[in-house]
């Protein structure tokens, strides 16, 4: 057999899996988050967030917004050196981000096994 021959036979049923693929995983919301940072801020993100009274407070000294919060929680950095702490039934996470103006921020989370519960907002 040539070597086009071979190519054929490798591109069809390389073309025939491609089809199969997209009809299976088409309209699904897969994901992968292979790395710990991006597995933390994905279990954040998918649970159910409540704010304490001194995050109520600054969210209310109009610095830093509940959309800034949800940046952080999707690009921001995890830092584990003062994370993974195991506190009032949950770990508290630190995370550092940053608001719509460019001003550096640092969320306090605790994650628990069915909420997320957002303790200090800092500059």
């Amino acid at each position: 057999m040539k070597f086009y021959q071979r190519l054929a036979y490798y591109l069809s049923g390389f073309a025939i899996g491609i089809v199969f693929l997209m009809m299976i995983l088409n309209g699904k919301d897969t994901g992968c988050s292979y790395f710990p940072n991006a597995r933390v801020l994905k279990n954040l993100r998918s649970k159910p967030f409540y704010y304490s009274e001194t995050a109520k407070q600054k969210l209310n000294e109009k610095w830093v917004d509940t959309s800034d919060i949800r940046r952080t929680l999707t690009y921001g950095d995890v830092d584990f050196s003062k994370s993974n702490i195991k506190v009032k039934g949950g770990k508290l996470f630190v995370i550092e981000g940053k608001t719509t103006k460019n001003l550096p921020i640092v969320l306090e989370v605790i994650n628990n096994e069915d909420k997320a519960y957002l303790i200090d907002i800092k500059r």
